[in-house]
């Protein structure tokens, strides 16, 4: 049984469905790795971990009991800032990752090819960087063909915005935003790709706001 994950006050209680990923590569990956007590603290501490551990959960969360907008402010390792205020009627998908995690190497690929395939729909990508510098954040896009750009979180303090709305808690953890950038739907751990485009899927096709 995977233990229960404390949710603060405000987060969004689980809608439509909630599903585990029990895949057999995600339980090699996940396997013997310790919850830390903070996402941050661990991504940042050196000690050779690699990654948190995910539990494999999947949740989506119903329009009507999704909490407040996300606001947040972040820097991309171009130099450019992004303000969620300009994600307006915008689906958005945030990824959290780093180079030296074994589970993000894994979903890289996947990722970018929803990327592509959804990019027509205006669906906005990006990453969210807890550790690297831009050369090592630049070398993993290269080797593993990633297109879309990633914040420069090594301060924290987009995941420090995000925990007000729901706690990523693992690396890695995908979010996706709906139009209105409410949290529609949180994985924790690997992305497994028909998961993560029927997440995506979904959205998109909600009624406009």
């Amino acid at each position: 049984m995977n233990p229960r994950i404390p949710v603060p006050p405000g987060t969004p209680q689980p809608g439509r469905r909630s599903l585990l990923l029990g895949t057999a590569s995600a339980a090699l990956l996940l396997a013997g790795c310790a919850k830390p007590d903070s996402l941050a603290a661990q991504a940042k501490a050196g000690d050779n971990k690699n990654y948190i551990a995910g539990d494999g959960s999947v949740s989506e969360y119903a329009p009507a009991g999704r909490g407040k907008p996300v606001q947040l402010t972040g820097r991309l390792y171009d130099g450019a800032t992004v303000d969620s205020s300009e994600w307006t009627d915008r689906v958005v998908m945030l990824n959290f990752w780093y180079a030296a995690c074994a589970p993000c190497r894994v979903e890289a690929a996947d990722l970018e090819a929803l990327h592509q395939e959804f990019k027509d729909d205006g669906v906005l990508f990006y990453g969210v960087n807890l550790r690297d510098t831009a050369a090592t954040a630049a070398a993993f896009e290269r080797n593993f063909g990633t297109t879309y750009p990633s914040f420069d979180d090594t301060d924290g303090g987009i995941l420090l915005a995000l925990t007000e709305y729901v706690p990523p808690q693992a690396v890695p953890t995908t979010l996706v935003l709906d139009r209105r950038s409410r949290v529609a739907a949180r994985i924790l751990g690997v992305a497994e790709k028909s998961t993560l485009k029927a997440l995506i899927s979904d959205t998109v096709t909600e009624p406009a706001p």
